[in-house]
């Protein structure tokens, strides 16, 4: 029987070289794999209260609006600065090279939801803390921060670990 990870293309030297790219478009694809990958992120959360998903820019989307189909909540997208067009608030993060902002319209969440956030691949976890944030401005709370791939020697799990959150990876990977 094929796991998740079994949908995965790998490809080398990409973005850059010494990268070992984990492509995830092939297993949304696949529409055995995709409906493994969801029934997989949300099986965690089942009977847990979730008003809301949240998802992150752009892989994110994709993951979160169809969990948000099956549990049959609203998703709130988390995009790059610039990209929405109502009033929002901002969070700062640290990339490898630089910085990056993300922003969240200011009356997407109410204070006291219960928010499961998704993306496709949890590496330092900046992203990811930086959306942890956002949530946290607006009032609710992260009940989980599910994710398809685990880059574990970047620290990203350990680091949204540190700050509480439960966090749920269908595969990892060894290096970057």
């Amino acid at each position: 029987m094929k796991t998740v990870q079994d949908y995965i293309r790998t490809i080398p030297d990409f973005p850059h070289e010494g990268i070992m790219f984990r492509d995830v478009t092939t297993l949304f694809a696949d529409p055995r794999g995709f409906r493994m990958a969801i029934d997989q992120l949300l099986h965690p959360y089942a009977g847990q209260p979730i008003d809301r998903v949240v998802g992150l820019e752009a892989r994110g989307f994709i993951l979160g609006g169809a969990i948000a189909h099956q549990l049959s909540v609203g998703f709130v997208p988390i995009r790059k600065k610039g990209k929405l067009p109502a009033k929002c608030i901002e969070q700062a993060y640290t990339l490898e090279y630089g910085e990056a902002i993300v922003e969240i319209h200011d009356d997407a969440l109410k204070p006291g939801e219960r928010v499961l956030m998704v993306d496709d691949l949890l590496a330092t976890g900046g992203t990811a803390e930086a959306g942890i944030k956002l949530i946290e401005r607006l009032g609710a709370q992260v009940t989980g921060c599910a994710f398809v791939i685990d880059l574990p020697e970047l620290g990203g799990r350990a680091k949204l670990e540190a700050l509480g959150m439960d966090v749920h990876a269908l595969c990892a990977y060894e290096g970057h």
